[in-house]
């Protein structure tokens, strides 16, 4: 044993390197640094495929339950309807509450998101929204005209900052010349004036952050004189001895002879749909950061205030999609198998000079374009098409009667069986190529007729090529959406066509990755299927 490699044993104490270090420690950080030098090895690879697959799963997966913007653009309106029984319209505190919330949306220009996606659910609120959101400021309009014309002080921008903003602000903010610090209530005005205080922090914070204007500047908007009288006709604020003391007593004195619309009046006044059960069940049902009315939808239900219902049934679309997915893509694979196999035999089975001609003519409509070969199967497959015209020419098909091969189910079979035809043919070749043609010949030898010898001995061997090829073919077809867009027609398209609607046009995009959600989860349990019942270990491509 040489003085390098040798390990040193001491009577009682461990095993020692030549370094004089505990031989496990010394095993264990050579074992340390091979794993991170693999690691290093691996990184781009990894980093590859965590941001361009493993991250866009999980987003998809996040979007599809994901509802965070009816409580952020309304939260006010979100928390006043906790209470609401759903038999009856909300309170006023509730269409008050809206107001709020709708204007500083409209003053953000967020609202016809909101409406948008709410459309989703029931159908016109994408157009309320927008129509509201037009007239949403003239709401409180009647109360300002009241408070002005009590004392004109109430139209000075000043009066409103002195009055609800923190004295340490009002100093900043009087010396700034641009929007100033971000404004911060005064504790007294929050306390004496709640609903007006919240109104007026919308405002001024609304003004600061969109408009670069400073609240010390400008007039509140109509809401805040509304928030303002409803405060004042239950506060009793004779005790009140902060700024604007006078002006505050003089109109709580005052407010008992004004006369103006309520919030709900206002509302239903500006558009009477607000007065409709169902636009508020839809606004509460969806209120949830998180919800499962992506899900619901994807399986014809929807989610309602009295619980999960189905949808109408002019409206149970995604079933049907699903179902004739499944069928389509099944049979597509079925049709690959039944056509693919004997293409595939004859390669593998004659002379190489001969079967790679063969393979080249497999090979040759797999590297042309997706786009090309699905034209060409319009041009052939359509009524006045090719095929059509070959059929009538040799007398099977009356010319009043040609086929009907395309924008149907039909024709989305025929045109992806031939583009997913060498998914099918290329595996079952790999596996083909390697049955030894002696094992054949062995069992005629012994008295098998040739059925015999290749049901008994050939097929069994090229199962494991059925197997790959049908994984292939079934998982690519169950995606695929140009091709049935393009020859399907209204009864051959896929669920893949309607993800693509909802991310492209409709842009529904967490019902897209709802359906998206609920594919992937169907890949995965048909791949367990198969797994449990032909076994994945049969799989092979060669």
């Amino acid at each position: 044993m040489s003085d390098a490699t040798a390990a040193n044993t001491t009577d009682n104490g461990p095993v020692l390197a030549a370094d004089g270090t505990p031989l496990k420690r010394s095993l264990a950080r050579a074992l340390r640094v091979q794993k991170m030098r693999a690691l290093l090895l691996i990184a781009p690879l990894l980093i590859f495929i965590m941001v361009a697959f493993i991250a866009p799963i999980v987003d998809m997966l996040f979007r599809s339950v994901e509802n965070q913007i009816t409580s952020e653009t309304l939260p006010r309106t979100v928390m006043a309807l906790e209470d609401w029984d759903p038999e009856g319209l909300p309170d006023e505190d509730t269409y008050a509450a809206l107001t709020y919330d709708f204007v500083e949306a409209a003053e953000r220009r967020i609202h016809t998101r909101l409406g948008s996606r709410l459309n989703y659910e029931t159908t016109g609120i994408s157009s309320l929204f927008r129509q509201s959101g037009r007239g949403v400021d003239d709401i409180g309009e009647d109360y300002a005209d009241q408070f002005i014309e009590l004392n004109p002080a109430w139209e000075e921008a000043d009066t409103w900052a002195m009055l609800m903003g923190a004295p340490d602000w009002i100093e900043a903010a009087s010396a700034a010349e641009d929007a100033g610090p971000s404004f911060r209530l005064s504790v007294a005005a929050s306390e004496l004036l709640p609903e007006t205080a919240d109104a007026y922090r919308g405002f001024a914070r609304t003004v600061q952050q969109e408009d670069n204007d400073n609240p010390m500047a400008e007039e509140p908007w109509f809401p805040v004189y509304m928030a303002l009288y409803r405060d004042l006709m239950r506060t009793d604020v004779s005790g009140y001895d902060g700024p604007m003391a006078d002006l505050l007593i003089e109109a709580d004195a005052a407010v008992e002879g004004f006369t103006g619309m309520s919030p709900s009046e206002a509302w239903l006044d500006l558009n009477d749909d607000w007065g409709d059960r169902n636009v508020w069940a839809t606004i509460e049902a969806f209120s949830d950061p998180y919800t499962a009315g992506y899900f619901l939808t994807s399986i014809d239900l929807r989610l309602t205030p009295d619980g999960i219902e189905a949808q109408p049934e002019e409206q149970r679309i995604y079933l049907l999609l699903f179902q004739r997915t499944i069928f389509m893509s099944g049979m597509i694979t079925l049709m690959c198998v039944l056509l693919g196999y004997p293409i595939a035999y004859l390669l593998s089975n004659l002379p190489s000079k001969s079967s790679n001609l063969l393979l080249i003519l497999v090979l040759l409509p797999f590297w042309t374009s997706l786009l090309v070969r699905t034209s060409a199967w319009k041009v052939l497959l359509q009524q006045q098409g090719v095929i059509n015209d070959i059929l009538v020419w040799i007398g099977i098909v009356a010319d009043e009667n040609r086929l009907a091969l395309i924008n149907n189910q039909l024709g989305t079979i025929i045109a992806m069986t031939h583009i997913l035809l060498p998914f099918m043919i290329l595996p079952l070749y790999s596996v083909m190529k390697t049955i030894p043609p002696s094992y054949v010949r062995a069992a005629k030898s012994l008295g098998a007729t040739n059925f015999t010898a290749f049901r008994r001995v050939y097929f069994p061997q090229s199962i494991p090529g059925i197997g790959a090829g049908c994984i292939l073919v079934f998982i690519l077809a169950i995606g695929y959406y140009i091709t049935p867009e393009l020859v399907g027609g209204r009864t051959g398209t896929f669920i893949s066509n309607r993800i693509a609607y909802h991310i492209s046009s409709s842009l529904n995009w967490g019902l897209a990755a709802a359906l998206g959600s609920i594919l992937l989860a169907l890949v995965l349990v048909l791949y367990w299927l198969y797994d449990r019942i032909v076994g994945i270990d049969n799989v092979k491509l060669g």
